[in-house]
């Protein structure tokens, strides 16, 4: 169920790279604005307002700047000008594997995560048996990270994030992870807490039959710029196109 609350909006939203010939020159280009590079407009004048409890898709192309308009959600880069309100605890199932520390075991790392996004220790006990159970990786829980598999790393990471009630939640590809159960498994969990806890879901994906069984609102990117916002069915015929 949506509410009128906007829980995220971009206005006029520009993202400027600059682009050097290598490390060194980046790294003078620190000391002295006279280093030459070349701007890349990853994303351009981008408006969009998402309420609670809506799910939506975001297509386009490699480079097409989604992936920059879901790190200037989560905090990892910052627009060059416009304006960016966030309001929600964000989980992001982007890199599942980031903020783990290798040398900790997968028990101590839920709690670092959960610190992370802004939990206290006693509601991570709280969740730390459902986390458990789902990541279902066994007697690895109490073994250091960096003795998991990738694969036992994804399963963690997605247990992890999708556990901490989160507010917005925000996935990348991310429902790829692990075999076929696994993968069920995270879909039916991603399928019920949007609809339980009216979730605000943000899918960015290239597979539209996955998109289609999530949302009901699909924004296509083109070259930095929003070129449809609309019916996921619209959204999705407009981009096999480009």
């Amino acid at each position: 169920m949506n509410s009128e609350k906007t829980v995220i909006e971009f206005k006029n939203v520009i993202k400027e790279y600059k682009l050097y010939k290598n490390d060194k020159k980046r790294f003078m280009a620190i000391f002295s604005k006279k280093v030459p590079y070349k701007k890349k407009l990853a994303v351009n004048d981008v408006s969009f307002s998402i309420k609670q409890g809506e799910s939506v898709a975001i297509f386009g192309k490699n480079g097409a700047g989604k992936s920059t308009v879901l790190k200037m959600i989560t905090g990892v880069t910052y627009p060059t000008s416009g304006e960016i309100d966030v309001d929600g605890r964000v989980s992001a199932l982007l890199e599942l594997t980031a903020g783990f520390d290798p040398e900790m075991t997968g028990r101590e790392n839920i709690y670092l995560k959960g610190q992370l996004s802004g939990l206290r220790d006693e509601e991570i006990a709280e969740l730390e048996n459902e986390i458990i159970e789902f990541a279902d990786i066994g007697e690895y829980m109490d073994q250091p990270v960096r003795s998991y598999s990738s694969g036992m790393k994804a399963r963690l990471g997605f247990a992890v994030n999708v556990n901490i009630r989160p507010e917005i939640l925000i996935v990348d590809e991310a429902l790829s992870v692990g075999d076929k159960n696994f993968r069920n498994k995270c879909l039916n969990k991603v399928n019920s807490i949007i609809e339980k806890d009216n979730v605000t879901l943000l899918f960015v994906t290239h597979s539209t039959g996955t998109a289609r069984e999530f949302c009901k609102r699909g924004i296509v990117m083109v070259s930095g710029k929003i070129v449809f916002d609309g019916d996921i069915d619209e959204a999705i015929e407009i981009y096999n196109k480009k």
